[in-house]
């Protein structure tokens, strides 16, 4: 089975944000979807494992952020491939309280929702939340899925639904490109460019999570 089929299916990027005590936390998803239109609900997909998970169970409300194709990619680095256990994510990110949680400004819209109803899975929790305030952050047209892989070059961190593992890599994938090229050891972006990896400044930082050069391995 081709799992890559499935990325065909609609997709978005999105920061899901929450309150952790008195500090803002959140990680990214790429399952949202509106269920109903009156009154307004929306579900996510979180991932057991994932610190915002248990945020979300214990306050019951959650707010989204639509990233957009202009987002900042370290931010997906930043909410993606770190977990709020060990950072403060916030702290390094722009953002605005909506309706008293807290929205990433580099974005193209924002939700805010009360946790209704949920579902779980093997592992996820699919969260069914009232959307109590919505609104534009910008007229930048919203980051899909296809997008952050095809264009930025991203990876699917461990806890996506969509995460494909090297064990699932087609054949033909894994006899492309015999030359060696460099992997973040971070976040699993690849390095593509013009320039020789070797001959890139040392201050070079992965586009995708805003690590140093040095985290880079190379992989024939």
């Amino acid at each position: 089975m081709n799992q890559k089929a499935l990325w065909n299916l609609s997709y978005g990027v999105y920061i899901v944000s929450v309150w952790d005590g008195e500090r803002p936390t959140g990680c990214v998803v790429n399952s949202a979807m509106q269920i109903t239109a009156e009154p307004a609900t929306v579900a996510i997909s979180v991932h057991h494992d994932n610190y915002t998970n248990g945020c979300i169970e214990k306050t019951g409300r959650f707010a989204i952020t639509v990233l957009s194709e202009k987002t900042e990619p370290s931010i997906i680095g930043t909410f993606g491939f770190q977990t709020g256990k060990e950072i403060n994510k916030f702290d390094s990110v722009k953002y605005d309280l909506k309706n008293d949680m807290p929205i990433v400004k580099d974005g193209c819209a924002y939700l805010v929702c009360e946790v209704i109803n949920k579902m779980e899975t093997s592992t996820h929790t699919v969260f069914l939340g009232k959307v109590l305030d919505a609104d534009f952050i910008s007229d930048e047209e919203p980051m899909t899925y296809s997008y952050y892989h095809k264009v930025i070059k991203g990876k699917s961190p461990k806890n996506a639904p969509t995460y494909i593992g090297v064990e699932n890599e087609t054949e033909e994938n894994k006899l492309k490109e015999k030359r060696a090229k460099y992997v973040c050891s971070i976040c699993g972006y690849e390095y593509t460019g013009d320039i020789p990896f070797e001959d890139l400044p040392e201050d070079y930082v992965c586009p995708v999570c805003g690590q140093p050069k040095s985290v880079f391995v190379k992989k024939e």
